[in-house]
């Protein structure tokens, strides 16, 4: 399958473009938040707060990565798999209406809301393999620094540079259309057809 490689940041064109099932590569800046930083980033922006990197047109990846330390400014990417994405599900709507990111890495999938959120203000899910976090890693050629490193290696804001990083699914597009409820509705469909045949209640 042939793979579109996007330079970060995303403009929202050319998120709107993208459909269910495109394999994309990223090249560009990219930043990880879970669940403490992006309750960090949330609560310093409603309080008024200058954010420590600009989240507009950014991809922010949901992973806690396993770094070494090289020396005092110098880390370097050991591993970088994804966490599941429904642990930031109460945040991400505000995440994505309030700093204009347009591209969400996880896995597993967003809640409803998140999606109306992607679709109204132009945000895509890219999903990515669970289990080859190292893999993941080789896309990383820099790690450009840290904040919030206060709140454990996993939990805080990291800046990577990326190329090539990937490959990634469009799981969820910016149009309100996702594989996992595609997927799940398909699931149901073939079991209440299978019951039918097999006269089970």
């Amino acid at each position: 399958m042939e793979e579109i490689d996007l330079t970060l940041p995303l403009t929202e064109s050319a998120v709107r473009e993208l459909k269910l099932g495109n394999v994309v590569r990223l090249t560009g800046k990219m930043y990880t938040a879970r669940d403490e930083a992006h309750l960090h980033i949330l609560e310093a922006l409603n309080s008024g707060k200058d954010l420590p990197v600009d989240f507009n047109g950014a991809a922010v990846y949901h992973c806690g990565p396993i770094m070494r330390h090289l020396n005092d400014d110098t880390w370097e990417m050991v591993a970088a798999g994804p966490t599941t994405s429904s642990r930031m599900n109460s945040l991400e709507p505000e995440f994505i209406e309030k700093l204009h990111v347009r591209a969400i890495i996880g896995k597993g999938g967003m809640s409803r809301p998140t999606i109306e959120a992607m679709q109204k203000f132009g945000c895509v899910y890219l999903a990515i393999t669970g289990g080859a976090a190292i893999l993941a890693a080789r896309g990383v050629v820099k790690v450009e620094g840290v904040h919030w490193y206060e709140l454990g290696m996993p939990e805080a804001l990291w800046v990577l540079e990326t190329s090539g990083f990937g490959p990634l699914i469009v799981a969820i597009d910016a149009h309100g259309n996702s594989i996992y409820e595609t997927v799940e509705k398909n699931v149901n469909s073939n079991i209440a057809t299978v019951k039918q045949k097999l006269d089970i209640d």
